[in-house]
């Protein structure tokens, strides 16, 4: 392939930094000629008279102050839409990227321009999904610094993606990450492509030799990729493209197998759980960004058994002049009189308000959202509801079923000085709903308290309702009675990294899911190109004696492939027994009997040399611990112990494990759960051993299963 031509675009008289610019572009020898086009008197004028003879493949416009006539833009928008037309590709540097709305790239423009102190090495945060692109390929890291000191003029998106265009960097700053900062941006526009590229590209003094040189090596890298070298990405939305993403873009070998998962970027809350026209639909808080949280949309998997799962076109998009313009928060679907419905949290500014969107077939996979959302306008006037640094009111996440005529609503909030509160709507249609009241408030006033995505479910005899305080899920097993919620007895669902779980209505049970945050920094989720999990759907009754029971919903055996051979019963005093098999992928079952031990533990996901494991440990205090400090390698990862209180009984302890790369999951006698998050360094730490401490302890009833892919 030939080098390309390149033009350098300028609107109105040239820049000290444009100067700079084209001298910059002149000396690059794979470049053949340039072509410097002007506006002036309104007309674009050819600068370079040699160059008029030669076909322009690429123009490159470099701008540091953004452009702002009005009459200036229109007419650069008129020619350069007229080169991408006829098949040329087009590099935005600096300010340049943020008229891609006036030259109709794209329906939303950056939200931040202007100038930012540079007081540290600061560039290009690339993302691993993207790392194949010509630029990162010219590096051995993500992290591009680009200038060292100064002052430059920025372009990025912060609250707000691109509608168009699809994100491939973010910023570094030293040593720090800053995913919300998106600052390259690919389109793909009528016959060409656009690549932008709004920060670090700046000529001059821009510090160090190496700062220089990276600058070099990533605009000859972006020529490289628009004259042909790369295949410019859309952002990745049907079921085609995602699952291609997972299954090529995204392949860290800690990310689980069997459960649910982002095809690649952010996952959190799961919403919508839904069964419908014989298929299990999961919905989930999804940014297609990248790996952090931001610009929330709705991510979609469907089931045909409940555990085996398929990507699915992104479901909710936030739109650019709707209430939800700032995200798609969390919501529940349900079933109107045949007619599939999501009610959902919009966001936009400091509001945050319930809205409204329709099945527009059995598919589930396109929404038509309510034209006149939200479906309530304002909060309670007579509660002094309370309000955050970004809200306005803290007033989101829903839980709705129908009584007869009359549907009911739960939202979450808080009510500044007594703390976290669900509060109750009625309605007779879906599109009007009146306050009633507080269904429940917390008992110990807080003032900063918060309960985020309540839900109540029917347990027989009684009801369960849990809410999420930014820690634990909390529940409480009580009765409504005359709109108010009259509290038993309270717990908390799950001992560790279990959060706004949702549960789906299958007719004669339940069935429930949570979202399993991460437990290791930003830079390694932003590494491996995804963050978050959801946990096995599990089945929450009240036993006989009113406590609540978990189990796991027993369509998780069809994940078993094979019965591992392992001994039936081991009996160890102060020693330890290495198993001959184990897997990344498990299922185990087993009792413990402490004996006279101080302790007993079962290690999992342990490697060869044994320096990576994770420990289910059991002590004479009747403490249940996975403990930490020995799982990983990997600094960015917690290696806190997490701990649940589970008293001693004469049958031992009964618990039934699920492993999963990074996640573990304990169901404890049936009535405490503890979730865990992991990261082994190691792709191939699989082992499983036995150990006793100071006395002699057994496992009995020891069965094991390795486990399938859920996707």
């Amino acid at each position: 392939m030939g080098r390309p031509s390149v033009g350098f675009f300028t609107a109105g008289p040239r820049s000290r930094e444009q100067e700079l610019a084209v001298e910059w572009l002149q000396e690059r020898s794979r470049v053949d000629s340039v072509s410097v086009r002007s506006l002036e008197d309104d007309q674009l004028l050819l600068e370079v008279g040699a160059a008029e003879q030669l076909p322009v493949e690429i123009l490159w416009w470099h701008r540091g102050e953004p452009l702002t006539d009005e009459n200036a833009l229109a007419i650069v928008a008129t020619k350069l839409d007229e080169f991408l037309e006829s098949g040329g590709d087009l590099l935005l540097t600096g300010t340049a990227m943020a008229a891609v709305a006036d030259l109709s790239i794209e329906s939303v423009p950056p939200t931040v321009v202007g100038p930012d102190p540079v007081i540290e090495p600061t560039g290009l945060l690339w993302r691993s999904a993207y790392d194949d692109h010509p630029i990162p390929a010219e590096f051995e890291s993500l992290r591009l610094p680009l200038c060292a000191d100064g002052e430059i003029y920025s372009t990025r998106y912060e609250e707000l993606l691109p509608e168009q265009g699809e994100i491939l960097a973010s910023t570094v700053r030293g040593n720090e990450d800053y995913p919300h900062e998106m600052t390259a941006v690919s389109w793909s526009e009528d016959g060409g492509t656009v690549l932008g590229i709004g920060t670090g590209i700046v000529f001059g003094d821009v510090g160090p030799e190496q700062i220089a040189e990276n600058r070099n090596r990533v605009l000859s890298a972006a020529f490289s990729a628009l004259a042909g070298g790369y295949d410019h990405p859309s952002r990745p939305m049907d079921a085609t493209e995602l699952s291609t993403m997972r299954t090529e873009r995204v392949t860290d070998h800690n990310r689980p197998g069997y459960h649910i998962t982002p095809p690649g970027n952010w996952l959190n809350d799961p919403n919508g759980l839904i069964a419908w026209d014989g298929q299990y639909h999961v919905f989930y808080q999804y940014n297609p960004g990248g790996p952090f949280h931001n610009a929330i949309h709705w991510g979609h998997v469907v089931s045909d058994d409940l555990v085996t799962w398929r990507d699915q076109p992104v479901a909710l998009t936030p739109s650019p002049d709707g209430p939800d313009r700032d995200g798609c928060w969390s919501g529940c679907a349900v079933k109107d009189d045949g007619t599939a419905r999501i009610v959902y949290t919009g966001g936009r500014d400091r509001d945050q308000l319930p809205c409204l969107a329709t099945a527009k077939s059995d598919s589930l996979r396109q929404w038509n959202k309510y034209e006149e959302n939200p479906i309530i306008s304002e909060v309670p006037r007579e509660l002094d509801i309370t309000e955050t640094e970004h809200w306005a009111a803290e007033f989101r996440d829903h839980c709705i079923w129908q009584e007869g005529d009359t549907w009911y609503q739960l939202i979450g909030s808080g009510i500044q000085g007594r703390g976290g509160a669900v509060l109750l709507y009625t309605a007779e249609t879906l599109q009007d709903w009146e306050y009633e009241g507080t269904f429940l408030v917390e008992d110990e006033p807080s003032s900063d308290a918060i309960w985020e995505c309540p839900e109540l479910l029917d347990l027989g005899e009684k009801q369960l309702l849990h809410v999420s305080n930014y820690e634990d899920v909390v529940y409480f097993v009580g009765e409504v009675q005359d709109g108010r919620f009259q509290v038993d007895h309270r717990g908390v669902l799950d001992h560790g990294a279990f959060y706004a779980p949702q549960s789906m209505d299958l007719g004669d049970r339940s069935v429930t899911i949570g979202w399993l945050p991460e437990a290791r920094d930003g830079n390694a989720q932003w590494d491996a190109g995804w963050s978050g999990a959801l946990s096995l759907p599990r089945e929450l009754t009240l036993g006989p004696d009113g406590q609540l029971r978990q189990h796991v919903a027993e369509e998780v055996r069809q994940l078993r492939t094979s019965k591992l051979s392992v001994p039936e019963a081991v009996t160890l005093d102060s020693d330890s027994h290495r198993f001959e098999v184990g897997g990344p992928q498990l299922e185990l079952q087993f009792t413990l009997e402490l004996g006279d031990a101080t302790a007993c533990e079962l290690a999992v996901l342990e490697s060869s040399d044994q320096s990576e494991r994770t420990l289910i440990r059991y002590t004479q205090d009747g403490e249940l611990l996975v403990d930490r400090t020995t799982a990983s390698h990997d600094e960015q990862s917690t290696t806190e112990t997490q701990r649940m209180d589970v008293p001693h009984t004469e049958d031992g302890v009964s618990i039934r494990a699920f492993v999963d790369r990074s996640v573990i999951e304990l169901y404890v006698n049936e009535r405490e759960c503890l979730t865990s998050r992991l990261y082994p360094t190691d792709a191939d730490a699989s082992g499983l051993s036995f150990i006793t401490h100071e006395g002699e302890a057994s496992i009995r009833s020891v069965s094991a299963w390795e486990l399938r892919d859920g996707f």
